[in-house]
């Protein structure tokens, strides 16, 4: 399984995505494709997208944690690694809870 979620793609990238996955929501796809199309779309991703297309990408993996997280350019959130996981921290100023 493979989750793109994005703050904007190139038109003709977007048109080619929706090929294998679903959108359901504006610039978030999903697709249950094989580990091999997955790695090419990461790549075809990679090489033509701007930074400002602020992509994540996970992706499912075979060895634990069974998961990979990539990125291209500024996007809301940032990747981080903490013992050897990956996650996704939220920028300072973004989330804030509040408690009464």
């Amino acid at each position: 399984m493979i989750v793109v979620i994005a703050n904007d793609l190139p038109p003709a990238v977007r048109g080619r995505m929706k090929l294998w996955f679903i959108e359901p929501r504006p610039n978030v796809f999903v697709s249950g494709i094989k580990d091999s199309v997955a790695d090419k779309v990461v790549d075809y991703l990679m090489e033509h997208c701007p930074p400002e297309s602020g992509i994540i990408i996970f992706q499912r993996i075979n060895i634990p944690p069974f998961y990979k997280i990539r990125g291209l350019g500024d996007h809301i959130r940032t990747l981080a690694e903490i013992s050897g996981m990956q996650l996704v921290q939220e920028k300072d100023g973004i989330a804030k809870t509040t408690t009464s």
